[in-house]
């Protein structure tokens, strides 16, 4: 059984929807990504996950337990990171993870643990007696992971664990996690390709309240081709005339520009000299001009060592999926949850 089970999952505020008919799930031991733009649904989605906010229609289940029916042990199975942590900046971190640790029911004798566990896993050992207060953003962020870390819940929902830390502190979160995976399920919600790349075998994607990709990251990279070719080709007579090869391939048909080894080397191939990158024309067949390319090496008395489609990256394919989002306003989640409150206020 799934640890997470989402099926046709809708949450509508008034008559905008966040998310519509979503369907996904995890398994236990998997570390997904959930990958989305700016108001694509994610957090409203983890919100009904984590219990904290009811769904329109649609079933959710989280480690066997319905989410509608029985939050509280749903809310047990799992430790949930929000973006925005909120923390008591007078207390110190230890004090404030005893609290939380009570407020959690983890029974009296098992307490001290719990929290002297949750904060080794996150890396907070050297900063037990400061106050919030005075820890960096970076901190706070690990003091909010190890929130959701105590009791050793089987499951973790990140909302954003990155968001507003410098490139050090995102790779020590980053580090972090990818040390908890042996321990826990991870869920994680993000618009930042790079972190689903680094930490993540898999993703959800969802735009405009829908999901609109779900697989393994190169399952995902497979629904995008490559507009590049890669090819490898040199001299019969050893001569190295990358300039001069260049310009033969760059005016054949369907070609559009023709890059040389540096990137050629940022597309997965060799970097070796004689390695182009051939950027296709937008109506340009991949096999139409890979047939022309070797004709012309041929004839060029060249010999082929290579000519393969280009690697497409996730952010190609991340960007072909969700081109429209910011097209679609109807669906966005932040404008769903302000019609929601000025609902509630009026």
């Amino acid at each position: 059984m799934p640890i997470i089970d989402v099926r046709r999952l809708s949450k509508w505020y008034g008559p905008i929807p966040a998310v519509r008919d979503a369907t996904f799930h995890v398994e236990a031991g998997e570390v997904v990504g959930f990958l989305g733009p700016n108001g694509a649904g994610k957090s409203t989605t983890l919100r009904i996950l984590t219990g904290f906010m009811g769904a329109s229609s649609g079933e959710v289940t989280v480690a066997g337990h319905d989410v509608a029916r029985d939050p509280a042990r749903v809310q047990a199975s799992l430790g949930y990171m929000p973006e925005s942590c909120a923390l008591y900046p007078e207390m110190r971190v230890v004090e404030y993870l005893s609290f939380r640790a009570e407020l959690k029911r983890i029974a009296r004798s098992k307490r001290k643990i719990a929290v002297e566990s949750a904060l080794r896993d996150a890396g907070l050992d050297d900063v037990v007696a400061r106050p919030i207060a005075n820890l960096s953003k970076g901190y706070r962020q690990r003091v909010g992971l190890a929130d959701a870390l105590l009791g050793e819940p089987p499951l973790l929902i990140l909302d954003e664990p990155t968001a507003g830390l410098d490139p050090n502190q995102m790779r020590e979160v980053r580090a972090l996690v990818k040390r908890l995976r042996d321990k826990h399920t991870i869920f994680l919600s993000t618009h930042i390709l790079s972190e689903v790349e680094a930490v993540c075998s898999r993703a959800v994607v969802i735009a405009r309240g829908r999901v609109v990709a779900d697989g393994t990251l190169d399952e995902i990279r497979a629904l995008s081709r490559s507009s590049d070719l890669i090819v490898r080709a040199v001299k019969k007579d050893g001569r190295d005339d990358a300039e001069a090869t260049r310009a033969l391939l760059a005016k054949l048909p369907g070609v559009q520009t023709v890059d040389a080894t540096a990137a050629a080397a940022a597309q997965g191939a060799t970097g070796e000299p004689g390695t182009f990158v051939i950027r296709l024309g937008p109506d340009a067949s991949s096999d139409d001009v890979a047939e022309r390319v070797v004709e012309a090496l041929v004839a060029a008395n060249q010999s082929v060592r290579e000519v393969r489609a280009g690697k497409t990256s996730l952010e190609d394919v991340f960007a072909t999926l969700t081109q429209d989002q910011t097209r679609d306003a109807d669906v966005d989640a932040d404008s769903a949850e302000l019609h929601q409150q000025g609902e509630t206020t009026t």
